[in-house]
């Protein structure tokens, strides 16, 4: 299955009852996926299982908040986050991700575990937008991508830090 890198400005959406599950292992390989996902990122089981869970990354994502999502789960907790993907045909659709580490027998980490659920549309319109557009603006204005994304990092920090509240405390209060 090709995947269209073009973006065609469509939003895709889908029910409120539903929940977008997927399963990854320990570097973002899709592991499992349900009949929700596999919808709206317009994928088939065949093609979503093994791929690495940044197919459905959309460009205007900005790679600082899946560094925080990252060194979040890998450090063994939960994270909350308005994420905007992209499916295969080049449509668009925002989620509210809960991505969780899924823990062995002996305790240690063995792969994540990603439920999402139709966010809250004026977060998105008056917050989660200007926000990933300032961070977005800041990754591109570096020549190297991962000096950008560190330099996004410290602002994202920096205005936590500012209005005194947490990610989550954040991420809650929207």
């Amino acid at each position: 299955m090709a995947v269209d890198r073009s973006l065609t400005g469509r939003e895709r959406f889908f029910d409120s009852s539903e929940v977008i599950v997927t399963k990854t292992d320990l570097k973002g390989r899709i592991t499992y996926a349900n009949r929700t996902f596999l919808n709206i990122a317009n994928l088939d089981v065949g093609h979503a299982l093994d791929a690495p869970h940044s197919l459905i990354r959309h460009p205007d994502m900005p790679r600082c908040v899946f560094w925080l999502l990252w060194e979040t789960i890998q450090a063994g907790k939960e994270i909350f986050a308005y994420v905007l993907n992209r499916a295969t045909n080049g449509d668009h659709y925002w989620v509210f991700a809960h991505v969780t580490p899924s823990f062995g027998a002996k305790g240690e980490i063995v792969g994540y575990h990603s439920n999402r659920r139709v966010p809250r549309r004026e977060p998105i319109d008056t917050v989660i937008k200007p926000i990933y557009a300032e961070l977005l603006a800041i990754e591109n204005s570096h020549a190297n991508r991962k000096d950008g994304m560190h330099a996004a990092v410290a602002a994202l920090t920096e205005k936590l830090k500012s209005a005194k509240v947490s990610y989550d405390e954040f991420i809650f209060s929207i």
